[in-house]
């Protein structure tokens, strides 16, 4: 069984098609890179997997259970992150507690014991164990993003989606994260991954969902979809198909 199934699923706002009869499935273990012009429906379906949309049509489902329509913390509770582009975490708090704020929310006390070194754990994953008592807001922005990951990690996700996680960064920072989303997949995390930087995102795929004007144009291993003429004359185009190929 497939950890997330997408069948149908279809999203509207007054008239305009954001999202239209999307379907796919994500094993266990896969990283799954979506790609698309802008407008095309990336971050829309990324909200109606993560909650904060109602789909108008279609059914999404997490470990064969209906989850299409709950309210994002009764999706994270069933095992979904998400981040996002814009990080914002909590500027007042150290990095720590931000993750802990992950950690902790809506657990019983039981639950709780640990949190801490756990938290830990997840700051020296990601390369922040010098500055777990820093303030949030004295962060650098790619540290800012890796907080944003943490805090993810922090509600032990089966399935993590990374929104635009490499925006922003410079050349050596980008190979820096490119190598963190591996190991994670590496755990056995399973990830959705909305992409714009095309030749990252083939590299770290074993399979790319391409979007345009709301539907699937392609679905497939990343050689096959960078050839793919759809894909080339909605997205790539003839240098961006050759730099995606190489």
């Amino acid at each position: 069984m497939p950890l997330l199934e997408v069948e149908r699923v279809s999203k509207d706002f007054g008239g305009v098609r954001a999202v239209h009869d999307v379907s796919f499935t994500l094993e266990e273990g896969e990283l799954l890179g979506i790609m698309g012009p802008n407008g095309s429906g990336k971050t829309t379906l990324f909200n109606l997997i993560a909650g904060a949309l109602v789909p108008d049509g279609g059914r999404i489902r997490l470990a064969g259970q209906d989850i299409a329509g709950l309210a994002p913390h009764r999706i994270c509770a069933r095992g979904v992150a998400r981040t996002f582009q814009l990080v914002r975490p909590f500027a007042g708090l150290s990095a720590l507690e931000n993750v802990l704020v992950g950690r902790l929310y809506g657990r019983a006390r039981g639950r709780a014991a640990g949190a801490v070194a756990e938290a830990e754990r997840l700051l020296a994953l990601v390369g922040l164990e010098d500055r777990a008592h820093e303030p949030a807001a004295r962060l650098t922005f790619v540290d800012k993003k890796r907080l944003e990951l943490a805090r993810a990690l922090a509600t032990s996700p089966a399935l993590l989606l990374l929104d635009e996680f490499l925006a922003g960064l410079n050349p050596a920072e980008t190979a820096s994260a490119m190598a963190l989303v591996r190991r994670l997949v590496g755990e056995g995390i399973t990830v959705l991954m909305v992409e714009h930087i095309v030749w990252a995102l083939m590299d770290l795929s074993r399979r790319v969902l391409v979007l345009s004007a709301g539907e699937k144009i392609a679905d497939g291993p990343p050689a096959a979809v960078a050839a793919d003429p759809a894909v080339v004359d909605v997205y790539l185009g003839g240098a961006g198909g050759a730099r995606a190929r190489a």
